[in-house]
């Protein structure tokens, strides 16, 4: 994942069982522990570099945030996190009653974007489709998820631990950069 810019679990996991001949799946670390080990990776063999790099990177979410303030943006994942990697994609939450929204917004202000869909799970049970855009910021692809107005209450599960996602508003981003 540090290495290669793997950003899912699931498929790192299938990499590394194929290169070392795991087939057993029972043996694969749980994705807590892949996260706590990038952690270890990153402190160890990239230091003030990996620092620096997360400090850009949140800088550049916290511009992605501003564009989109209307929407109540929250930066999620690994930029917020800090186990984010140079390849690591910034990744917003944001809040709208229809996509479309979002999109004519990004257009206005003359940004070129993409139009993609992300599964979500809201629970162990319950996986939702999420309408979402990729635009360039700066040097960072953003990618941001279009929820529902009222999609702010609940946050989606985290693929990390299983618990709900760690959101985090403009103010908490300018609070950290």
């Amino acid at each position: 994942m540090a290495e290669h810019g793997i950003q899912d679990y699931l498929v790192a996991k299938r990499k590394a069982a194929e290169r070392y001949g795991v087939v057993e799946g029972s043996f694969l670390p749980k994705n807590v522990e892949i996260e706590a080990a990038l952690i270890a990776h990153q402190r160890l063999f990239a230091g003030d570099r990996h620092v620096d790099s997360l400090q850009q990177q949140r800088r550049i979410a916290l511009q992605a945030m501003q564009l989109l303030a209307k929407f109540e943006p929250r930066l999620v994942g690994a930029v917020l996190s800090g186990t984010a990697t140079e390849f690591t994609d910034v990744q917003l939450h944001v809040f709208s009653d229809t996509p479309e929204t979002v999109y004519l917004h990004l257009m206005e202000r003359r940004y070129d974007y993409e139009v993609f869909e992300r599964k979500l799970k809201l629970s162990q049970e319950r996986q939702i489709a999420v309408p979402s855009v990729r635009f360039e910021m700066v040097t960072e692809i953003v990618e941001a998820f279009v929820f529902p107005t009222d999609g702010i209450r609940q946050a989606p599960i985290s693929p990390v631990d299983g618990k709900p996602m760690r959101r985090a508003g403009i103010a908490e981003i300018e609070g950290i950069t």
